[in-house]
């Protein structure tokens, strides 16, 4: 009787394997049906189909590069992170009745977009990433129920397809770790609670953290690991991405009892645990001393001598996920050096995977697609598919050496440029300095006289279809640039003509010349190439294509005055000058490796300070360099953190110092609660500061009240990226909370992002509502006075 193959989930030769890969399709078909979906064009039948088509491909492709292990369960219709909550039934009270005989797509899209009058889960940066999830809640009475019919069924499609798949889960330490507490949460028991067992509850609940519900998610993920193993699934992929992060000794602990118990499971398939975006660190003893049977590790930004990693109790007798392949970056991977490494580990290692160092998703999918690129650039790129193949060309290298088609890194000849490394060398503490906050804030309400409580947004409102139109027209050469140009100003016109309809005190021009806050500016800078097909999904149906910055950085021209002028010239309320700043655009960017982020970021700062210029040179009074991304390259451990944070600072300031007292210099960031970065807030020294705050406003008020935020600030009281329509009641308790915290005079009224990806019948009422709501704080103020 001849013996059965043996599974590719087991056979050590030649194994490889990625922990994800790219979901929204090669032509952004998901983005096209989903918002088709959304508007009502499209049936959910249609969505479904699109889905398991991108599915479906996305395993043949995996298949038939080579890759002996393939994952499963990395496609999503909107966001993995919320996905994995559902699986456990993880639903904050408020949707429950909303989400009632829902479809399971419609369920993920109600805690995803809200409704009207139900906001939506809080949208945040992935573990520094620019990818973008739906926060889970938990509370101390979220009810979880294992809800695995649809990763069950993605497991019988791929036996269809002759696959087996390695189902893929966020870890159960990591989900809690990127979750809030539910709002509401500490309101106190129910009110059939007696006196003293109500104040027992309302303590518990005050001071209730999500991975306090560790213990009874565990529950279910054992339940998960019982039926995996019902119907045969021989590997879970379990991944902790908050474990390469600062963690405490308490956190640590936990993720240690949790794999041991789900380890000691009577009924489980093989588990490997996953650690992206940098290195385990002490975790990495914790998780080698379970029963676990594979680690996955990122071996780029986390890179250890092989030596070291044998030397961790325990981890030598588990197979080791080598993740040696970047997947976050687009160059291509020294294979010579990679193979080196690898022949290293495998020495010490006899059960080896090569991998990528993270899931794919932060990449597009094939190079090839680039047609237009300079031929050198291309050739030293690496897009997904490239870096499968660099996979499965190591994984073959271990056993059989470099075939003859491996050949060194390509060296861009066009990288460096003398003047700029002039200047950059030329660049000292003085340019960083501008003159005191107190003698430009007098100087700045003398110029601009505006109201206490300023009413604004953050710089982009809608891109109608028909912008959107126009833009193409004129890349494939069906309208000149003058036609273009007069289209633009009609829209921007009427831009203005509805702030000022509404209300605003100070103006933007609408973003309307701008396909995305990054690449606008890449593709009119030296030093970076745009592609056209380079689509990376940034959350739900928005993509962006990332540039990169492959050279030394010059402004041939100025960027925005034009734009910013003409619309100021339209009316006699301030209209602010948007630009990017340069921590943003060296985060939103696929990076040059040869050159310290640092020296980059300094030549970024100095082309943005002279756009601040010539935009002053055109009577622009204020001036927002936004800086969203500046958390997003935090380093993951505190060491790293301080030096970061000074160089970082150090670019903002030198973008913004030479701008003259009077000239108002504002910023945008996202959520930054972290102690270090309110600090680094402070230090940018800009007159206005607005925040990505929201639903979790109370950091940015304690930050006011303690004094270690001094400057005007704006935390956005309602989410730009979502339906909800916040009413005015709901406005104006947010200000006067900042109002309460700061009093009024430092503080603005704002949403808390842009407007881009909204229509005109959502923020009109929005904008309005914040209007009517800063007018109610205006006249009570002017009646106490």
């Amino acid at each position: 009787m001849s013996s059965s193959p043996p599974s590719p989930h087991l056979a050590p030769s030649r194994a490889s394997s990625v922990p994800g890969y790219p979901r929204i399709g090669r032509r952004r078909e998901l983005k096209r049906a989903l918002e088709r979906y959304w508007h009502g064009d499209g049936t959910r039948a249609e969505l479904l189909a699109v889905g398991r088509r991108i599915r479906d491909r996305t395993w043949h492709d995996l298949h038939d590069a080579g890759l002996t292990q393939l994952p499963g369960n990395t496609f999503s219709f909107y966001d993995h992170i919320l996905d994995d909550a559902l699986l456990f039934g993880a639903v904050p009270g408020r949707f429950r009745d909303l989400i009632e005989g829902l479809p399971p797509v419609d369920t993920v899209f109600a805690l995803a977009r809200g409704r009207a009058d139900v906001p939506p889960l809080e949208l945040v940066s992935l573990q520094g990433t620019s990818y973008l999830y739906r926060q889970p809640e938990f509370s101390p009475d979220t009810p979880l129920e294992l809800r695995p019919e649809g990763l069950l069924a993605e497991v019988a499609r791929a036996r269809e397809l002759g696959y087996e798949i390695r189902p893929v889960v966020t870890g159960p330490v990591s989900l809690l770790l990127l979750s809030k507490v539910e709002a509401g949460a500490d309101d106190g028991a129910g009110a059939d609670a007696d006196a003293d067992a109500g104040a027992e509850s309302r303590a518990a609940r005050s001071s209730f953290v999500p991975l306090d519900a560790l213990d009874r998610l565990l529950e279910q993920y054992e339940a998960l690991l019982n039926v995996l193993a019902e119907v045969g699934v021989e590997c879970v992929q379990f991944d902790e991405p908050c474990m390469t992060m600062e963690r405490t000794d308490a956190e640590i602990e936990r993720l240690l009892q949790a794999y041991d118990r789900l380890a000691a499971a009577p009924s489980r398939p093989r588990i490997l645990v996953t650690g992206a975006y940098g290195d385990l660190a002490g975790a990495l003893p914790a998780l080698a001393s379970t029963n676990v049977e594979a680690i996955g590790l990122d071996l780029v930004y986390g890179r250890r001598p092989a030596a070291e990693l044998a030397a961790i109790p325990g981890l030598a007798g588990k197979r080791l996920y080598a993740g040696v392949v970047d997947g976050q970056n687009v160059w291509r991977t020294d294979k010579f050096a990679s193979l080196e490494y690898l022949r290293e580990l495998k020495a010490v290692f006899d059960d080896l995977v090569v991998t990528t160092s993270c899931t794919l998703l932060h990449v597009p999918y094939d190079v090839r697609a680039e047609t237009a690129l300079p031929v050198e650039l291309a050739d030293s790129l690496a897009f997904a598919d490239q870096k499968v193949a660099e996979v499965v060309s190591l994984a073959a290298a271990l056993e059989d050496g470099p075939t003859p088609r491996w050949r060194p890194l390509p060296v861009l000849p066009s990288a460096r440029r003398a003047d700029v490394r002039a200047r950059t060398s030329g660049v000292d503490d003085d340019d960083k300095v501008r003159v005191p906050y107190g003698q430009r804030a007098a100087r700045q309400a003398d110029r601009l006289s505006l109201p206490v409580l300023p009413t604004a947004t953050l710089g982009s409102f809608p891109q109608t279809v028909q912008i959107r139109r126009a833009r193409l027209d004129l890349a494939e050469g069906r309208i000149d640039f003058e036609r273009y140009r007069a289209y633009l100003r009609e829209e921007i016109a009427e831009v203005i003509r509805l702030q000022e309809d509404m209300g605003l005190d100070v103006l933007v021009h609408g973003e309307v010349e701008r396909n995305d806050m990054v690449q606008y500016f890449a593709e009119l800078l030296d030093g970076f190439a745009a592609t056209r097909h380079g689509w990376v999904q940034s959350y739900g149906s928005r993509c962006v294509r990332p540039p990169v910055l492959y050279g030394d950085v010059a402004r041939p021209a100025p960027m925005t005055v034009e734009w910013t002028a003409y619309a100021q010239s339209l009316t006699d309320r301030p209209v602010k000058g948007i630009v990017t700043g340069p921590v943003t655009m060296l985060a939103r960017s696929f990076c040059r490796t040869d050159l310290s982020l640092e020296e980059v970021g300094t030549q970024l700062a100095l082309v943005i300070r002279d756009e601040v210029a010539d935009l002053e040179a055109a009577g622009t009074a204020i001036v927002q360099v936004d800086e969203p991304a500046i958390r997003e390259l935090l380093p993951r451990r505190g060491a790293d953190r301080r030096a970061y944070l000074d160089w970082a600072v150090g670019t903002f300031r030198l973008a913004t110092a030479g701008a003259r007292p009077e000239t108002q210099i504002h910023t945008h960031l996202s959520y930054s609660s972290l102690r270090v970065m309110t600090e680094a807030i402070e230090r940018l020294d800009a007159d206005v500061t607005n925040i990505v705050a929201t639903r979790s406003i109370e950091w940015v008020l304690d930050a006011l009240q303690d004094h270690t935020l001094t400057r005007q600030v704006a935390p956005g009281v309602y989410e730009s990226r979502s339906g909800f329509v916040p009413d005015i009641d709901l406005l104006h308790e947010r200000l006067l909370e900042g109002v309460d915290a700061v009093g009024v005079e430092r503080l603005w009224a704002v949403p808390d992002g842009g407007l881009k990806s909204r229509y005109t019948w959502q923020l009109e009422p929005s904008l309005r509502n914040l209007v009517t709501a800063a007018r109610r704080i205006r006249r009570a103020v002017a009646r106490d006075s």
